[in-house]
């Protein structure tokens, strides 16, 4: 019973840290939900011709990322996988 209580509890604890994370960026999340669907709707063409090419809005959010380690990791996390996956379906990834 006293384990089960523990468990519960460290559950209830992982889950609100993540939903704190969730809310610290909420910026942060606009921008990445933005990138992640910029992804997803180009053809891999398109991602082929803008590869290496980088907005301003795209160099600032870069600065951004750097003077932030947090915000950083935040973001990785949450592009990461979808970026990745599309990327790998275009053959720009091994």
């Amino acid at each position: 019973m006293r384990t089960r209580l523990i468990l519960v509890t460290l559950l209830a604890a992982v889950l609100f840290v993540g939903v704190a994370g969730a809310q610290e960026h909420p910026l942060m999340n606009m921008i990445a939900d933005r990138v992640i669907q910029k992804y997803q709707q180009a053809s891999c063409e398109e991602l082929w011709k803008k590869k290496g090419h980088k907005t301003d809005e795209e160099k600032n959010l870069i600065q951004l990322l750097r003077d932030d380690p947090q915000m950083r990791h935040a973001f990785i996390d949450k592009v990461a996988a979808p970026i990745a996956n599309k990327m790998f379906d275009c053959g720009m990834l091994p």
